[in-house]
């Protein structure tokens, strides 16, 4: 049933002339050395590291629903942000809230910044 609705709701957007907006970062996360969500260890350390990041950051309504769902991944207390976002801002405020939580040192922001388009 799952896969059914993705594939309508996939050939609704592409018959509105919209392709799907990840398509490019779903490819470079295929890339040797990519960090991705999958890699995060179950340890209760960075577990509470990313959920206390993700929650600072959806509780902030100012940011935008791509900021809401930037990628958090935590391993070995180091943190790695990814995805894009709307603007320089929303990315600074999103290092800002991971920085406090986990340290600055132990934060890599791979934060893209992409524009809505016009």
């Amino acid at each position: 049933m799952k896969a059914t609705l993705f594939t309508a709701i996939l050939a609704a957007a592409l018959a509105a002339g919209q392709a799907p907006d990840n398509t490019k970062t779903n490819q470079r996360d295929r890339a040797d050395g990519a960090v991705t969500a999958d890699q995060q260890k179950a340890n209760k350390t960075d577990t509470d590291v990313a959920k206390k990041i993700r929650q600072s950051v959806t509780s902030d309504k100012t940011l935008s629903t791509y900021a809401h769902n930037v990628k958090i991944v935590a391993q070995d207390g180091r943190v790695t942000l990814r995805g894009p976002v709307r603007t320089q801002a929303e990315k600074d405020e999103i290092q800002q809230k991971a920085a406090a939580i986990a340290g600055a040192a132990n934060v890599t922001n791979e934060i893209e910044i992409v524009p809505e388009k016009k």
